[in-house]
């Protein structure tokens, strides 16, 4: 394991939601953090509330928008240790309705980005030989769903983009990895919930200490690896407490 503490991490993706708690955990564990964004309010009031949170506005679903915004992140603080890719436009649109202007926004918003972003970073991971890269993934990328066409698409894509990216990593020890929540999160998108769901409901902060492990390992430890982060960050939870009585 690789001690994160005074390392820089870019995250990319829901400055709101599950973005925010992991942004705050990783700078809780003594990381810089630069959060790119395509909600223009809530990144610069992320970035007001800690210091160590810098904040960029940026658009998921523009390659060439997107590559610029991450060279100026690259310009300023140089190659992360850890990628953390969270972004995702979800609309739900029976095949009928949907159009491909629409297909193209999702997808783009979800594969695009995570093939730019990582693209923007891998010269410099390969060439340190250091660096963690984390894709956010979900059921969609493992199962069809109807009326999510272009979401469960992107989703599927990007486990796949995170495979070849592992396997082309491992030599240079660059670990490329993708996590699901594992449990139903408490935030925008639990209207698609069902009863049950919403019963067992977590908020966003109990899933980030994940990603603040995740910060730490190589590709020896681990990569091509689909992690849960609920169960990931309970077994942490675990651990500090059994440590600290």
């Amino acid at each position: 394991m690789i001690d994160p503490t005074g390392r820089f991490a870019l995250v990319a993706g829901n400055a709101e939601d599950l973005g925010h708690a992991v942004a705050r955990e990783l700078a809780a564990a003594g990381m810089t953090v630069a959060m790119l964004c395509d909600q223009a309010d809530a990144v610069r009031a992320l970035a007001d509330e800690l210091p160590s949170v810098h904040a960029f506005v940026t658009d998921f679903t523009d390659a060439h928008v997107l590559r610029d915004s991450a060279q100026q992140v690259l310009e300023r603080f140089g190659t992360p240790r850890l990628l953390v890719h969270n972004s995702a436009v979800f609309r739900e649109t029976p095949v009928l309705e949907l159009d491909v202007p629409g297909f193209t926004a999702e997808t783009d918003s979800i594969l695009q980005s995570a093939f730019v972003l990582s693209k923007a970073v891998w010269p410099g991971m390969v060439s340190a030989r250091d660096g963690s890269i984390v894709f956010v993934s979900s059921g969609s990328a493992l199962s069809g769903f109807a009326n999510e066409a272009a979401y469960v698409a992107g989703k599927h894509g990007q486990e796949g983009l995170m495979k070849v990216l592992a396997l082309e990593g491992g030599e240079h020890d660059v670990a490329v990895n993708t996590i699901t929540t594992g449990a139903p999160i408490d935030g925008p998108l639990a209207y698609t919930y069902s009863d049950a769901q919403r019963a067992v409901m977590v908020p966003p902060s109990r899933l980030a200490p994940a990603f603040a492990f995740l910060a730490g390992i190589d590709a020896d430890f681990a990569s091509g690896h689909r992690f849960n982060a609920f169960q990931l960050s309970e077994a942490i939870r675990v651990t500090r407490e059994g440590a600290s009585t």
